[in-house]
């Protein structure tokens, strides 16, 4: 896929929301794609974490999951099973690559950021 400079500065965003989720918690593609005031663009974060390992400083794409929780990202790391190996690392516990305590460990950047009261 080829990306324009308007995806590529998306991109850019969606790498420093990132990177401000806190170790041992997780978020959403659609919770960054709302974020960014970008409501409906969940699937173009998806794209960005998919290319989001070759950034510096590094983004911690293992700590985003889709809507329920589950691994949906896991195929784009370099082994299948890293993303919930990592997520283990921090505390988070996974099975059948779905996060089982997801309400407890989920990260609201609308919320935690302070942009919604």
């Amino acid at each position: 896929m080829k990306y324009s400079q308007h995806s590529t500065d998306f991109f850019q965003l969606v790498y420093q929301v990132c990177r401000e989720i806190p170790y041992g918690r997780v978020t959403s593609y659609g919770t960054i794609a709302k974020y960014l005031g970008s409501a409906r663009s969940s699937r173009m974060v998806g794209w960005a974490m998919n290319n989001a390992h070759s950034q510096n400083p590094p983004v911690p794409a293992h700590r985003v999951v889709n809507r329920n929780g589950q691994l949906t990202g896991k195929i784009h790391f370099a082994n299948p099973m890293e993303m919930e190996v990592l997520l283990k690392k921090e505390g988070i516990e996974v099975k059948n690559d779905q996060i089982l305590n997801f309400k407890e460990v989920f990260w609201n950047p609308n919320v935690e950021l302070n942009l919604e009261a």
